[in-house]
């Protein structure tokens, strides 16, 4: 499944197609020229890896060199499965990957989520581990309990497909974009382990503390309070 026909036709290393431009010289242009935002260009291996996802990848990367600017859809669970977040759930996500753990494959936003890239059985497993993970909200037993505290996880697998950014521009159309975009043929991928650990950082420290009680007394909302800061 792609977002294009499926053609079988081959793709033209010698010269770009007469309605298209040469996306891998386009690509490698990018990256010498914008040295400054390399995280989210897009390189030549990065686009041959994402077409590999497709049942047709030299037909979608014929498509990809015709219109370079453009989104497409791949399918997911033969080279990667996709967790879809809310967006600050996700950039948090995020953050914890990349300061304490061990970093994060391919990283896109879209329509107001977080899309990751993840290992292949990702979607099947992280659902069951993230039912199963105790969040410390509710009541001890009650069903769904960490509800509380993670926002609705999407879990993208074999018979779903996602939207992915243009391999080139975007970045201010409003449009899916890359935050981490795909540099090399085979990127490293976390598995459910991996995304269920920053899900329990991120959720956790978000929630109410319930490990233990305060020794101190509520305020009292109608209290009064002096200043004595000034008193000798």
């Amino acid at each position: 499944m792609s977002a294009w026909l499926n053609d079988e036709t081959t793709l033209r290393t010698a010269a770009a197609p007469s309605h298209g431009v040469d996306i891998f010289a386009l690509l490698r242009d990018r990256v010498d020229r914008r040295t400054d935002d390399r995280a989210a260009q897009v390189t030549a291996s990065g686009a041959a890896w994402l077409a590999g996802a497709s049942a047709y990848p030299r037909s979608t990367l014929s498509q990809w060199e015709a219109h370079p600017c453009s989104p497409g859809v791949l399918p997911c669970g033969s080279s990667f499965d996709v967790v879809s977040v809310p967006a600050l759930f996700g950039r948090r996500m995020l953050e914890q990957l990349w300061a304490e753990g061990p970093g994060s494959g391919p990283v896109a936003t879209h329509r107001g989520r977080m899309l990751l890239f993840a290992s292949p059985g990702t979607a099947q497993r992280l659902p069951s581990l993230l039912a199963w993970e105790e969040w410390g909200t509710g009541a001890a037993g009650g069903p769904r309990r960490h509800q509380g505290a993670l926002p609705p996880v999407l879990c993208h697998g074999t018979g779903d497909a996602v939207t992915v950014p243009p391999l080139t521009g975007g970045a201010g159309s409003g449009g899916p974009r890359w935050v981490v975009a795909p540099d090399t043929r085979n990127p490293w991928l976390p598995g459910p382990d991996v995304l269920l650990w920053a899900c329990v950082r991120v959720g956790r420290s978000a929630a109410p503390s319930t490990t233990g009680n305060s020794i101190f007394p509520p305020a009292d909302p109608g209290a009064n309070v002096y200043d004595v800061s000034r008193r000798r």
